[in-house]
């Protein structure tokens, strides 16, 4: 008989695990990989002795699986190391470990539900992935579904969104980590297992978009987060900026009828840039000009987007609603204060306030957008509370927070997902890049590549007809879910009282 292993060595196995899941995130890209580690991690769930055993398996798979496919974290606390950088291993391991919290409830929960079954797991990790998606503003980062942006099952974000695809995933390696079936039971699951993996591995079949005649200019100044506030590099940026957006079409194109800066892509406050605001609007010629920018009222802080006329006036504003917390904003900001901590990118005290929501902007024959500043564009839901829905999607951002690697190409995988989600196209001004035209199904159509200073012109595409996504939002599978769960527990309980008869 094979010895059993101590659960110590089951923990390092299952953390092993989890940071070889994390390959299925970019910059990697392979969701083979993380589905194989999903099949392994299940194994030790049917091992589990307990439900508190359980519990913590998974959340030695979260710790490993976050710890990897987070690494980025560390890159903001490195701008100014002086400051900040002694937090910044803290940060990876406190985010590592308290996310993975959730995979750990989901685990114990599992194992009352469905004892040494797996399948308990389709239900509950999906559920506190639905969650950590809602709870303390939020932090859908990473989730299974976002490895499929490049595959044809992630077109399913169209019709079920990505929270529903997260149980679709699971709901496939259960199947793969079984290996005693009737022979009815085996052709059912390898039948399910086919048809998920084909969904993993085949590249995305979907018809060609159609391109609209309307022209966005994209704007990559690539200014490094370090230098980006030096008074020495400040006017380096700005006149960079300057001369893409008046440079002459690209390809034999007409002038742009939009032209995007990226977020925060100047330096002043709002009130104190009418001088730049001039010159960006002279630059931009008969070009709609949309800017990121630093704005204030008596009391408080924006993190903005205006839209300047020909003139150089502010034509319209949108104001940032879903605000990243210790970065923008620190949550009790007047006790962190008392100890020398601060919001990284906050520019005021307690960090920047909170727009009233989402909103769309009109862009004359381009139509309507639902502007969305960086850190919004990883929320499904903000982007469905869109008040109607729009012709298509800005993202403007300043990915220079995020590093060289990961970061950056994960944040373009999730505006990538909104995309397919509500059958609209999608175009991204990034500071540092990626900066990119994406269609309806997702797909980069251009782009600048991360660290590189320029500029692209791209035919924006047509939207695609609303997505059964886009109609319905997440109420629907939240509801399944929570009679799913309800129906499990309600079978425990039977079990539970059986046994005891």
């Amino acid at each position: 008989m094979t010895p059993r292993l101590a659960v110590w060595q089951m923990m390092c196995l299952a953390a092993a695990l989890g940071a070889i899941a994390a390959f299925g995130q970019a910059p990697y890209d392979q969701p083979l990989i993380l589905m194989a580690a999903l099949v392994g991690v299940l194994y030790f769930f049917s091992q589990a002795e307990s439900p508190r055993q359980a519990a913590v398996f998974g959340w030695a798979f979260g710790t490993g699986y976050f710890a990897h496919a987070l690494q980025w974290i560390v890159s903001p606390f490195m701008v100014d190391v002086a400051r900040h950088g002694w937090m910044a291993p803290f940060a990876l391991l406190f985010l590592a470990a308290g996310l993975a919290l959730f995979w750990g409830l989901a685990f114990w929960l599992a194992r009352r539900l469905s004892q040494h079954s797996a399948w308990g797991l389709v239900l509950t990790l999906p559920a506190v992935e639905l969650v950590r998606a809602y709870i303390f503003t939020g932090f859908p980062w990473a989730m299974f579904s976002q490895s499929l942006v490049d595959s044809s099952g992630g077109q399913a974000l169209s019709w079920i969104g990505p929270y529903a695809l997260n149980l679709v995933m699971i709901a496939v390696a259960v199947p793969l980590s079984q290996t005693v079936q009737t022979w009815v039971g085996r052709t059912l699951r390898y039948g399910a297992i086919l048809l998920g993996l084909g969904g993993v591995v085949l590249p995305v079949m979907a018809p060609d978009a159609v391109s609209g005649d309307g022209i966005i200019r994209l704007i990559q100044p690539n200014a490094a987060q370090r230098d980006k506030w030096d008074p020495a590099q400040i006017p380096v940026f700005f006149d960079r900026q300057l001369k893409y957006t008046s440079a002459p079409p690209t390809d034999g194109r007409a002038r742009p009828d939009l032209v995007l800066w990226s977020e925060t892509a100047i330096p002043w406050v709002l009130d104190r840039a009418a001088p730049a605001l001039d010159q960006i609007a002279q630059a931009g010629d008969t070009a709609a000009v949309a800017v990121g920018v630093q704005r204030r009222n008596p009391d408080q802080y924006f993190n903005s987007m205006v839209v300047l006329d020909s003139a150089g006036g502010v034509a319209q504003t949108y104001d940032k609603h879903h605000l990243v917390p210790f970065g923008e904003y620190m949550p009790f900001a007047d006790l962190f204060a008392r100890v020398g901590i601060f919001g990284l990118a906050q520019r005021a005290l307690g960090g920047y306030a909170s727009g009233p929501g989402p909103q769309l902007l009109e862009f004359g024959n381009l139509g309507r957008a639902l502007p969305l500043i960086c850190y919004e564009a990883v929320f499904a839901h903000d982007v469905n509370a869109a008040p109607e829905r729009p012709d298509f999607l800005i993202q403007i951002t300043n990915d220079a927070w995020f590093g060289k690697a990961a970061g950056p190409r994960q944040h373009l995988a999730q505006a990538r997902m909104r995309a397919i989600e509500q059958g609209l196209p999608l175009a991204r001004a990034a500071n540092t890049g990626i900066s990119a035209m994406i269609d309806p199904y997702g797909r980069v159509l251009a782009a600048l590549p991360l660290n590189e200073a320029g500029f692209i012109d791209a035919n924006l595409p047509l939207p695609r007809k609303p997505t059964l996504y886009s109609r319905t939002g997440d109420l629907p599978f939240a509801v399944v879910l929570l009679l799913g769960l309800v129906a499990a527990a309600i079978g425990a309980r039977n079990r539970e009282d059986g046994l005891k008869n």
